[in-house]
């Protein structure tokens, strides 16, 4: 037997049009209040080369992934869930895979609103972040050994990081030194360093360069 249709008055359907729209309101509301409370960015989270500052960043970018398709290395992505970035925004993970430094910069030229600077001049202007030597007791430099992994693969060689003569607890060593004025975070060192977890990470250049002191003995005053 055919189902019964059921009668529905004008009002009926103005009431329940208004409970769905409703309902529709409160999951939009319940997503944009996930997305506002998450975590602004996680210290492994690098952004594409010329991005704005991370807080105009998470503005202007509308997450449509136009960067990540114009990458020919596949290095970005798109956040997902319990990623280390606000979720839908593009990132990368240098560990994984760096940036390559593309002279034309095709993820930021694809950029539809200004999160990426479409006009960087150069690829050296990147700035998505810095290396910093945070293995000091596992860098096989520090137990006397000679490894220039991550001075011989950085792409502005000889300028970004450098092997400097120190004397460490009377010993005469060959340390690699970042010189963060040059190094543009694309993550090439990270990548490519020997040890099981890499004494050289890059991360986010207010983070890896530090911030001015609270008070004063901040090292700023």
């Amino acid at each position: 037997m055919a189902p019964s249709k059921r009668k529905v008055t004008r009002r009926q359907a103005l009431t329940e049009t208004a409970k769905a729209a409703g309902v529709a309101c409160l999951g939009g509301f319940s997503l944009a209040a996930f997305i506002k409370s998450a975590d602004p960015v996680d210290a492994r989270a690098l952004r594409p080369p010329g991005a704005l500052s991370e807080a105009a960043f998470q503005v202007a970018c509308v997450h449509c992934g136009l960067c990540v398709e114009a990458c020919p290395y596949g290095t970005l992505s798109l956040a997902e869930w319990g990623e280390g970035a606000p979720l839908g925004t593009p990132f990368f993970t240098a560990r994984e895979t760096p940036c390559y430094m593309c002279k034309d910069i095709p993820c930021a030229k694809a950029c539809p609103t200004g999160a990426l600077d479409r006009d960087l001049p150069s690829i050296r202007d990147a700035n998505m972040g810095v290396a910093v030597l945070v293995g000091h007791e596992t860098c096989l430099n520090y137990k006397g050994l000679n490894c220039s992994i991550c001075v011989r693969v950085c792409p502005i060689r000889g300028e970004a990081i450098s092997l400097e003569d120190q004397e460490i607890n009377g010993r005469k060593l060959k340390i690699p030194v970042v010189h963060s004025d040059k190094c543009t975070g694309c993550g090439t060192c990270e990548k490519q360093c020997v040890l099981g977890h890499a004494a050289i990470r890059v991360l986010p250049r207010d983070l890896g360069l530090g911030g001015k002191g609270r008070n004063r003995a901040g090292r700023n005053f």
